[in-house]
């Protein structure tokens, strides 16, 4: 609950299980909940961004074309910013609970973007695109210098594979890996899996 910024009550059973509740415990946090910025305001922003606000993120839609940059098209987000992408990243605050998902899939935004991107602490960094835009991305960023470190920041094509074809089907896969990212799970059936079913801390933040 203080990793997803939440307050609430928490049912806890023995050892901390949130199973056979022994014990209520109210949780008051005092951060602000995760951010997630969508870049590139297509028809799969709106739902990617609808996703972003049912997971509890404070979520921000920036694209650098006001014509697509609407509060119209995007009324339940936090933020829609019309600004070119990598602008608006070097002003606004990135931590390890931030999630870019950069969706434009055009080299004059991508590139930029993503060479500011993957040099922050975002939690998780997501771009859009075919197998071939994901190579041509690659050897773009590798010309302006990122390093294979770097490059492996980078979750492209993004998603998982749950053989979506819908944008609301895309948003889940994508958020599917988010969230994967995050906890530290695999992206595998359950079924497949003996890890515990539920992680205690968030993957990409440090424990105190």
């Amino acid at each position: 609950m203080l990793g997803l910024g939440k307050t609430g009550l928490l049912a806890l059973g023995r050892e901390g299980e949130r199973r056979a509740q022994e014990l209520s415990v109210f949780v008051e946090c005092y951060a602000p909940p995760p951010r997630m910025i969508v870049f590139g305001a297509i028809d799969f922003a709106v739902a990617m961004a609808a996703m972003g606000k049912f997971l509890g993120y404070h979520v921000t839609v920036c694209d650098a074309r006001p014509i697509f940059a609407t509060s119209r098209r995007f009324p339940d987000v936090d933020e829609v910013i019309v600004a070119w992408p990598h602008k608006y990243l070097e002003q606004v605050e990135v931590d390890e609970r931030t999630v870019l998902c950069v969706l434009t899939h055009d080299p004059k935004f991508d590139v930029p973007l993503l060479r500011l991107a993957l040099r922050t602490k975002a939690g998780y960094i997501g771009a859009m695109g075919s197998r071939r835009t994901h190579q041509d991305r690659l050897r773009r960023l590798r010309e302006v210098g990122m390093s294979e470190q770097e490059l492996s920041k980078m979750s492209s094509p993004i998603g998982l594979d749950l053989g979506a074809r819908t944008p609301e089907e895309t948003a889940v896969s994508i958020a599917a890996e988010i969230i994967a990212r995050m906890w530290g799970g695999t992206g595998q059936p359950l079924t497949t899996t003996s890890a515990p079913i539920h992680r205690e801390s968030l993957a990409s933040v440090p424990g105190p």
